[in-house]
């Protein structure tokens, strides 16, 4: 699917023919549309395919006609994920007449107050990467609550799906800890080659800002994905000390059962008994000796403190 926009007084407008909007973007492209892309753009056919691969790594490469960016974003998070935070390539090619996104899923680009007032298809193409690392900040600080979550219900629970949630944002991190590390690398190679690409002197300070964001943003993700790993240890301890203690409850129970049943069953048993069977108060002195022998039990695992 394609759609089509305007860059028309420093806004970003829908485009009324799409082939001849400044501003292009595919969603999954189909054979037609990558046909276009490849044979009327120009596009290297092995880039395009990189940019729907979401384990392609960022890089950048200077065409004949046009600057190829493969960069990382956060993928859209959806229940069927179970906590598991995916990340999708995103193929930016800037043209001196248009720029042309390609993406795997259709997603919101040009949201955002940084988007309000943009002078150039160059400036739009650098607000995109500042918004990818805007959109990482907003990925990391749900996965930073989503931990405070679980590890709540960690101190109470001895399940271990808590700990299999935790490990699936650990997983996460890494994916994303990757992903801004390849942003990065693109980002500073932008920069050195800002004059070949014709970066004005606003552009080029702009990207030294989105440089401090991706790298921020790298540093809080690596922040976040130490603490997790750090621990991670701990928690499974905590679930341990939990499955011990409810073991610990359980023992103590059956003893507490287990001693008046004994008292009960002995006082049954078909001999001579020290109280004669007919005796009137014969049931009322064995419930006696019976519940003596708990509260004993009881004081004595009071007075060891167990």
């Amino acid at each position: 699917m394609m759609k089509g926009y305007q860059l028309s007084e420093c806004k970003i407008t829908n485009g009324e023919t799409s082939r001849d909007c400044q501003i292009q973007v595919f969603i999954n492209p189909d054979p037609e549309e990558k046909r276009y892309l490849i044979e009327d753009l120009k596009v290297d056919e092995h880039t395009l395919n990189s940019a729907l691969d979401p384990d392609e790594i960022s890089r950048l490469e200077f065409e004949p006609n046009h600057l190829a960016v493969i960069f990382k974003m956060p993928k859209s998070y959806s229940g069927n994920d179970q906590l598991l935070f995916r990340v999708a390539s995103t193929g930016a090619f800037l043209f001196e007449d248009r720029l042309v996104i390609v993406v795997s899923e259709d997603v919101p680009l040009f949201e955002g107050k940084q988007f309000m007032r943009v002078t150039s298809l160059r400036s739009l193409f650098l607000r995109i990467l500042n918004r990818s690392a805007y959109h990482f900040m907003e990925h990391l600080k749900i996965i930073n609550m989503l931990t405070d979550e679980i590890e709540d219900k960690i101190n109470e629970s001895m399940e271990n799906k808590y700990l299999i949630n935790l490990f699936t944002l650990e997983k996460s991190l890494v994916y994303y800890l990757n992903a801004i590390h390849s942003n990065t690398v693109v980002i500073e190679k932008i920069k050195n080659s800002s004059s070949k690409i014709g970066f004005l002197t606003e552009e080029s300070e702009f990207l030294d800002d989105i440089l401090v964001e991706n790298n921020q943003c790298f540093r809080q993700a690596e922040i976040y994905s130490n603490i997790l790993a750090g621990l991670m240890d701990a928690r499974v301890s905590i679930v341990s000390n939990n499955l011990n203690i409810l073991m610990k409850t359980l023992t103590l129970i059956t003893i507490g059962i287990m001693i008046p049943t004994l008292v009960v069953s002995i006082f049954s048993m078909n001999v001579k008994m020290p109280i004669p069977y007919d005796h009137p108060l014969a049931f009322w002195l064995i419930i006696a000796t019976a519940i003596v022998s708990v509260i004993s039990v009881i004081s004595y695992f009071k007075f060891k403190r167990l």
